[in-house]
């Protein structure tokens, strides 16, 4: 009979997932790393957009995470570069769980 700690075997999962404020964290950091030119910022965006599918298609992800990221994904590609930088300073829009 072994101690507590050590008398279980623990199942550790082979990929560990990022959680909701990694994902939009990486996705803030581009945009304020390309704040002053959007243009390249929007293509970084479109390439996290490939990422998140792939993600998705092998379960890294959830659902839910993946709707709101492409919703703010989409929002900032459809935004002129003034509408851009009013979105980089929307503290709301960065909150987990935001919905337009």
């Amino acid at each position: 009979m072994g101690w507590l700690p050590f008398g279980k075997k623990i199942k550790v999962p082979d990929v560990i997932l990022k959680d909701t404020r990694s994902w939009l964290n990486e996705l803030r950091e581009v945009c304020e790393r390309h704040h002053d030119q959007p243009e390249a910022a929007r293509i970084r965006i479109r390439e996290l957009k490939m990422n998140w599918s792939d993600a998705i298609s092998k379960t890294e992800m959830d659902e839910v995470l993946f709707q709101g990221l492409v919703l703010r994904a989409n929002k900032l590609l459809r935004s002129d570069d003034p509408g851009f930088m009013i979105l980089l300073d929307d503290i709301e829009f960065w909150k987990p769980g935001w919905r337009p």
